[in-house]
């Protein structure tokens, strides 16, 4: 068995990051990104060792991205000395400034990071509404295709932005009567948010880093 554990890459950090008032520094990010690889590297060795997929191919990928933002929000939180979680089931943003709202807990809040992972190259990533807002978007990449299952690279975080964005940045997605009503950044949003970037894998990198 040869499951890989990944490692950031600090030289794929932003030197001159852009940060929001909040006492954030690289090294959070990087923490709580790292957590994550470990995480996945322990889970999959024990999923292996018992004969069953990896957790990388054993969700869907919808799943997947909603389980890395609410691991990425946890982690940040945790390394961080002044964002917390909301405590407000499905509140806005995941990440709030701690002490601002009561209980910690706030529906839609202005003072926080709303924290998204996606597949999409980029960080075109489905939001529940336009908002002003500071996003946080992971960009990660899966390997669900090498043979055998055990040489497959892990699951890489190849993108961070961080950065903020306005109402007008977003275009709304219709999706017929049966479907939920979401936003994503338009053309220039994109590009907007772009410009924010913390964590950027070079394109001569073309495999994922890893270690044994």
């Amino acid at each position: 068995m040869a499951i890989s554990r990944n490692t950031v890459v600090p030289e794929w950090f932003n030197p001159n990051p852009w940060f929001p008032p909040y006492e954030l520094r690289t090294s959070i990010f990087q923490e709580a990104m790292q957590d994550v690889y470990d995480f996945l590297y322990d889970v999959n060795v024990g999923l292996r060792g018992k004969g069953l997929p990896r957790l990388d191919d054993m969700l869907r990928p919808a799943a997947l991205s909603g389980i890395l933002s609410d691991m990425l929000t946890a982690r940040i939180a945790a390394h961080s000395q002044t964002l917390c979680e909301n405590k407000y089931f499905n509140g806005h943003p995941d990440l709030i400034v701690c002490g601002v709202y009561a209980n910690d807990a706030v529906k839609a809040g202005e003072e926080g990071i709303e924290i998204k992972a996606t597949r999409k190259t980029g960080g075109a990533v489905d939001t529940h509404g336009a908002r002003k807002q500071i996003m946080c978007v992971f960009v990660y990449e899966v390997d669900n295709h090498t043979q055998p299952v055990d040489d497959r690279a892990p699951l890489t975080f190849t993108e961070v932005y961080l950065g903020p964005v306005e109402v007008t940045d977003f275009r709304r997605n219709a999706r017929g009567e049966l479907g939920t009503r979401t936003a994503t950044l338009d053309a220039e949003g994109i590009k907007k948010l772009r410009r924010y970037w913390l964590y950027l894998r070079p394109r001569s990198s073309a495999a994922s880093p890893a270690s044994e």
